[in-house]
């Protein structure tokens, strides 16, 4: 794996960590779900120029109200009631666990001793957390993060049954979904003020935020995050992920000044770790040692 590649595996594993402090920023002047309609209005522009994936509209739209538009209303809600954006990072995670228990029980792709055992690790850690319920942290806040992860969860099954398609034009294609309910969602709420006084109101700062969760965190992320995924193994360029959370704990301790206690701090450790036992396995560390020799010799 080249340095540059490398650098951009890393570089992506970063915007999508620092998504969630720009969430938060976001959030200051516009509703969860005028946050998310505005992410994905923006994310959904290059579909003018990218041919839809081989997927059906009705695949499409069910993929994408799981996929996009449920787990990031639920997301963004949840971080608007409570959840620590640094928290949310390590918590949203917990997708790759839900991933794995829905396909064993819709697929009959059952895990390996190896994720049973990292599943059971970050059960612990989320259970730990849990306990940390009424300091920063609310039950509610909690319960949505933990729905959207469980969205995400659904989303990446059902893109599975699809195996091999381009991820750039899928993520594009997807994102046209999720305005729609997310603007039905604010209409019912009665957001105030309404989508485009929001737009007219917003701080510079808030707005740059939607532009980054649009075009950066989103179409540019997994621009690159598909063209490594086809250049290299996905062995290689999977565990790169794993700096996403540790990204988003660290930016939003910068940012906001965010402080975890012993209890919490080692529950989201133990997450880490059982998506670490998951991800990482012994067949793969060789080649996560190929990758430093590799960009050592390239150089």
């Amino acid at each position: 794996m080249k340095p540059a590649h490398i650098a951009l595996a890393v570089l992506v594993a970063a915007i999508w960590g620092f998504a969630f402090v720009a969430t938060k920023v976001g959030l200051e002047s516009f509703s969860p779900s005028q946050l998310t309609a505005i992410r994905f209005l923006v994310a959904c522009l290059p579909v003018f120029f990218l041919s839809r994936p081989s997927i059906s509209w009705a695949w499409l739209i069910g993929i994408g109200l799981f996929l996009f538009a449920a787990q990031f209303l639920l997301l963004f809600f949840g971080i608007a009631n409570g959840m620590p954006a640094g928290l949310a990072s390590i918590t949203m995670q917990v997708q790759a666990f839900f991933t794995i228990v829905i396909a064993a029980a819709v697929l009959r792709d059952v895990p390996t001793a190896r994720q049973s055992a990292g599943c059971g690790v970050a059960l612990v850690g989320l259970i730990l957390i849990g306990l940390t319920v009424g300091q920063d942290l609310t039950f509610l806040g909690l319960s949505l993060t933990l729905g959207g992860a469980l969205s995400w969860a659904v989303g990446n099954v059902l893109v599975k049954r699809f195996g091999h398609v381009d991820m750039l034009s899928l993520m594009v294609w997807l994102s046209l979904v999720p305005p729609l309910p997310a603007l039905a969602v604010s209409a019912a709420m009665g957001d105030r003020p309404s989508l485009i006084a929001a737009l007219t109101q917003a701080s510079w700062l808030s707005i740059a935020a939607a532009l980054y969760l649009g075009l950066v965190a989103t179409v540019f992320a997994y621009a690159v995050w598909g063209k490594l995924l086809r250049g290299y193994p996905t062995a290689l360029v999977a565990p790169f992920a794993l700096l996403a959370p540790c990204t988003g704990v660290v930016s939003s301790a910068i940012v906001f000044g965010e402080r975890f206690g012993a209890l919490r701090s080692l529950g989201m450790g133990l997450i880490l770790l059982g998506l670490a036992i998951t991800v990482v396995t012994p067949e793969r560390v060789p080649l996560l040692r190929a990758i430093v020799r590799r960009g050592r010799s390239d150089r």
